[in-house]
């Protein structure tokens, strides 16, 4: 039966299967292919029997035994044209497909499978329309062609002599890699409209998925002939100067490395080492990436000052004199620095001390660092620690990563190019810790003097001696801290300072300065005294003197410009002129930096019952704190506002406990609570406030509103109280003393124990302020109540 002469016509047939792995037949297809199941060999032996026509379809998977579902049911009929039996009992088929046909039933017998088929009508009419679409479809072929090459001119040739639409499509599927299923959605469609629309989407997204990776495999090629190039000429450059005999044969430069390592003359330990990868790099190629991996490594180890020291200031007088050319006070860190400078004089090999300056803001304990580096003679390193959350910034990556390299503290070494720096640690209390592990614990090792002679970064795998260096931290708090962190440290406080501090800050050094910077040096600019207290009482409220030098430089830049305009440049056309001069009163101050910024702390001129003035810490200086208690009817609330703390709100509680224990001894009915309610707030409700050394401020305005006794008047107090009525002692004194000066209190009750912290307050406070200490909330409440209930 001649399947091709059946045109026009629609018929049934029952053909034996053939299941075919990953191979789509299309009509006009001479196809080799093996078969080794028994199954397909039945159904081959069964074809060439009679009529040597099978039914070939693709397997959707690659299964060794394919059922009804494993098989697509679109394929074509196939003549066989050459069988040829293998001694391995498979046998060779050459096939031509005929046509398409989609299974209608699977029949199965004994040996072999069969299929009851539906050969749809061959149609081979054209229009219009199927001759554009045959158009596009050559266009499309032709230029898939071109990116590849295997195709034959005579597959070429016969594509281009199609006679009609389904031809085309069937030589063109035959021809183009391209998937399975891709192959049987043009095969099943009968539409021969549809195929050619199919067929033309299919070739140009394949021309443009070729047209990429052309262009990719040609950037790629010439990048490695460029290599090859490169490595060629490198070997011949090579071998010419050999022949020369010219030594030019250290492509890597390893010589050059082993003589700068040399010099450096580092521990024995480290020669070994990198004598150990010098080897190493000799044998690789050059341009290997592990070349470039332990070029850089040992040029690290080359660039490390291992020996190089700078030589120390031994005079103390000069060192005293530079310290207090660069700040003003500040007399514990300094006599430190001067203590260290008298026993290195005693003992050369001493260790580098490990200093921490707490202090608020604007203090100036990152710049007395620089100073202290100044009067020692030594280098000065500086890296913030603000939001560092890595421990590797602070002990490098292992070289073996990409773009590894040591941490922060060898890289800052190797600029500072001597082993004794100056080490400032800036903002130690801002450091994070996440999933990328805890710089705190790192920094134990370095800021153990203990430890810290054989400190190993993680790049380099080798120890180096950080003893010799003297590291500054700075902080505006220990309590964020660590504990270990903070016992390795020697903790310096440099507390804020008075208003006279300032003024003697800013006459010496900020107003000359700002004269300097903002090029007015030529000129005569007066600050009158006056004027900078009103600065520093009215424009500004800090601890520090930060703020203090921006106001000042903005005075300093408006008296700039009026002389530009005046018509001063500070070059030779000014002379003859009249020299210019500027001074700053009170009267004058707010033309050049307009109103006052703040008005003081709130404090409440007349006592009145219910109100104290307490004392409180901040990370700015110390603020005054007014504590303000209200009774009400009710049922024995403790009403708190003011956004209190956990700890601050147990303090009132203790205090109205401890009323209610001796109210006999007030004149307080026992059961005064039971129809009132207490209501405290602390102004400012913002800003969030907590702490146990309020306990006297609240437990006084509370008393003073049961009995209805206004307290001393202009009196504040700072002090944490207990149960059984002592009062304990507080931190930040000096701060909170400086408030209470600054806000012109004339007493102040403090603890007892803090009577000792007293000392370390300026002359001018001292002189005053009334100081009372109590150990006891009755000896406080005596001073507080002079007039009243207790004696």
């Amino acid at each position: 039966m001649n399947l091709k002469n059946m045109q026009g016509k629609t018929n049934k047939l029952e053909l034996p299967l053939v299941p075919l792995r990953e191979l789509v037949v299309f009509p006009h297809m001479v196809v080799p292919f093996f078969a080794g199941r028994p199954a397909s060999i039945k159904a081959i032996e069964e074809a060439m029997a009679r009529d040597r026509i099978v039914f070939l379809a693709c397997q959707k998977t690659n299964t060794e035994s394919p059922t009804e579902n494993d098989i697509y049911t679109s394929g074509v009929t196939a003549k066989i044209l050459q069988m040829l039996k293998l001694p391995d009992g498979t046998v060779r088929i050459l096939a031509e497909g005929q046509r398409r046909g989609k299974i209608l039933r699977f029949i199965k017998r004994k040996e072999s499978m069969h299929v009851s088929i539906h050969l749809p009508t061959e149609n081979r009419e054209t229009n219009s329309t199927l001759t554009a679409l045959m158009l596009t479809s050559r266009q499309a072929f032709l230029r898939y062609t071109k990116f590849q090459k295997k195709i034959s001119k005579d597959i070429v040739e016969s594509i281009e002599n199609a006679e009609y639409p389904e031809k085309l499509v069937d030589l063109i599927t035959a021809n183009v890699n391209i998937k399975p299923d891709k192959k049987i959605e043009i095969l099943k469609t009968e539409d021969i409209e549809e195929s050619l629309e199919t067929l033309s989407i299919i070739l140009e997204a394949e021309n443009e998925v070729l047209s990429i990776q052309n262009k990719i495999n040609s950037k790629v090629q010439k990048k490695l002939e460029k290599n090859q190039k490169e490595y060629f000429l490198n070997e011949q450059i090579r071998q010419i100067n050999k022949e020369l005999g010219k030594n030019d044969d250290d492509q890597s430069e390893a010589e050059d490395l082993r003589k700068r390592i040399q010099l450096k003359n580092p521990p024995q330990e480290v020669l070994e080492k990198s004598e150990k990868e010098l080897k190493r790099l000799e044998k690789l190629q050059a341009m290997s990436p592990e070349s470039g991996v332990l070029r850089t490594y040992l040029e690290w180890i080359a660039d490390l000052p291992w020996s190089t020291q700078s030589k120390d200031n031994h005079d103390i007088k000069l060192a005293e004199k530079i310290l207090n050319e660069d700040h003003f006070d500040m007399i514990k860190p300094k006599e430190r620095v001067l203590d260290f400078i008298a026993v290195h004089q005693l003992k050369e090999s001493m260790k580098g001390p490990i200093l921490c300056f707490v202090g608020p803001p604007g203090t100036g304990k990152t710049s007395l660092g620089r100073s202290v580096a100044r009067a020692l003679n030594r280098e000065f390193i500086r890296i913030s620690l603000g939001g560092v959350r890595d421990e590797a910034e602070i002990r490098g990556h292992r070289k073996t990563y990409v773009g590894a390299l040591p941490g922060k503290i060898l890289q800052s070494l190797k600029k500072a190019g001597t082993t004794n720096p100056v080490f400032l640690l800036d903002e130690i209390d801002k450091m994070n810790s996440d999933f990328k592990g805890d710089p705190s614990s790192a920094l134990l090792e370095v800021l153990d003097p203990e430890q810290n002679s054989t400190f190993v970064d993680h790049y380099l795998e080798l120890p180096y001696d950080l003893s010799k260096v003297m590291f500054i931290t700075t902080a505006n708090s220990v309590s964020s801290i660590p504990l270990p962190l903070r016992d390795r440290m020697e903790v310096i406080e440099t507390p804020g300072y008075t208003d006279l501090e300032k003024e003697k800050i800013a006459s010496s050094f900020i107003i000359p300065k700002q004269i300097k910077e903002n090029g007015l040096d030529w000129a005569t600019i007066k600050f009158q005294k006056t004027a900078i207290l009103d600065i520093i009482r009215n424009y500004t409220m800090e601890s520090g003197v930060r703020n203090l030098e921006r106001e000042i430089g903005a005075v300093v830049r408006k008296i700039a410009r009026k002389a530009v305009t005046e018509g001063y440049t500070n070059s030779a056309s000014d002379e003859g002129k009249k020299e210019f001069k500027a001074t700053i009163s009170t009267k004058n101050l707010h033309t050049f930096i307009g109103n006052e910024k703040f008005n003081g702390d709130l404090v409440y001129n007349k006592p009145r019952p219910g109100l104290a003035h307490g004392l409180a810490w901040t990370e700015m200086g110390g603020r005054l704190l007014p504590v303000e208690v209200a009774l009400l009817k009710g049922s024995g609330k403790l009403i708190l506002t003011g956004s209190l703390g956990d700890v601050m709100k147990e303090s009132a509680q203790i205090g109205l406990s401890f009323i209610r224990a001796h109210n006999e001894e007030f004149g307080i009915d026992a059961d005064f609570q039971k129809e009132i309610d207490i209501h405290i707030h602390v102004p400012h409700g913002a800003i969030p406030k907590d702490g146990p050394s309020a306990g006297i401020s609240l437990s006084s305005a509370m008393l003073s509103a049961l009995t209805k006794k206004p307290i001393l008047e202009h009196t504040a107090m700072t002090g944490e109280i207990t149960l059984t009525g002592r009062v304990l002692a507080i931190g930040g004194v000096k701060e909170k003393v400086l408030a209470a000066y600054r806000n012109n209190m004339t007493t102040v009750l403090l603890p007892a124990e803090n009577m000792k912290d007293i000392e370390e307050l300026p002359k001018e406070v001292k002189g005053k302020i009334n100081f009372v200490f109590a150990s006891s909330v009755k000896e406080a409440l005596i001073t507080l109540f002079p007039d009243s209930f207790l004696s």
